[in-house]
């Protein structure tokens, strides 16, 4: 037993979270491709690595898609709500902030 289930199913629930994960990293990735445009990201995006936290979620069930929709809350929440635009988003996302020069 893991976490108090059988090994079958919480290998299930994992393989269910990486789905969902795609799933939402597709479609949020979609949605920025569509506000920021291709072009512009790749022109925009900074040199930032994911933590090693975020590359470990993997294992987790469902935890990959919960830092998933965590980014879309701080898009709308800290981005989209106080008049920034997707761009400022992407950029914030992908530059380290003791490298940025404002």
């Amino acid at each position: 037993m893991i976490a108090g289930i059988n090994e079958q199913d919480f290998v299930a629930y994992m393989i269910f979270g990486l789905i969902l994960n795609f799933l939402f990293s597709i479609m949020f990735g979609v949605y920025l491709s569509k506000n920021i445009g291709i072009t512009e990201m790749i022109r925009s995006k900074g040199d930032k690595e994911q933590s090693l936290l975020v590359s470990l979620s993997l294992f987790i069930p469902f935890a990959k898609m919960i830092i998933t929709l965590y980014r879309v809350a701080i898009l709308q929440i800290f981005f989209l709500n106080r008049g920034y635009s997707h761009k400022e988003f992407w950029i914030y996302m992908t530059t380290n902030r003791l490298n940025k020069v404002d």
